[in-house]
């Protein structure tokens, strides 16, 4: 692989991993209410959730769900699904009030985030397709096992910095504040939007 073709590799990882989306949703919102710490877990859940996906398109999953479009469908409902259920807790859940003493709330535990973070990310099978498209146009058929694990280890970096520097920028006390007091709103906000991105799995 030729230095100009990882560059180009790393730049459309970095351009999908900034792309708005659910993963990008879920980490603004837990770096406002549960802090940057678990924000980054969070972002390494997701991370890690796009290097299965970009594993599974190594392995030609596009293909299978060629073949078998039915497979690709039910990974999207299943996915929208999901997408959906969270949707529906933000929204039911935005009035409840929010902790305002000098301590956050207690977040939940570095495991709990980093497997929402991986199912948050999993929840979109797309990425498989995404990540082919992205393989076709940079990677050769002979291209070297450690190649690839490096392709993986640029994947999970640019996933996990970028996520993480949301959920940094949501955690800061100004963004805190001014959740506080806008929490249905934004709660809301964040639900609508999940539940738009789960509506629009289903239907591309």
């Amino acid at each position: 692989m030729t230095p100009a073709a990882f560059l180009a590799f790393a730049g459309l990882v970095t351009f999908a991993a900034i792309s708005p989306g659910p993963a990008v949703l879920m980490a603004a919102r837990t770096g406002l209410n549960e802090g940057f710490r678990t924000g980054v877990m969070l972002a390494m859940g997701i991370g890690s959730g796009a290097m299965v996906w970009a594993l599974a398109a190594m392995f030609g999953l596009n293909i299978v769900f060629a073949a078998a479009p039915s497979l690709l469908w039910a990974l999207k409902i299943g996915g929208a699904g999901y997408l959906l259920w969270m949707a529906w807790h933000l929204w039911r859940d935005a009035k409840q009030p929010f902790v305002t003493e000098d301590a956050r709330p207690v977040p939940r535990s570095a495991l709990a985030a980093y497997r929402l973070g991986l199912w948050t990310n999993l929840a979109n099978p797309k990425a498989a397709v995404m990540f082919s498209s992205i393989f076709l146009g940079t990677l050769q058929a002979d291209t070297p096992y450690w190649v690839l694990g490096l392709l993986l280890a640029v994947i999970f970096t640019a996933e996990t910095l970028w996520n993480s520097l949301v959920a940094r920028i949501f955690s800061l006390e100004r963004s805190r504040a001014r959740y506080i007091s806008l929490k249905t709103l934004i709660d809301r906000s964040f639900g609508g939007a999940l539940a738009l991105l789960g509506v629009k799995i289903v239907a591309t």
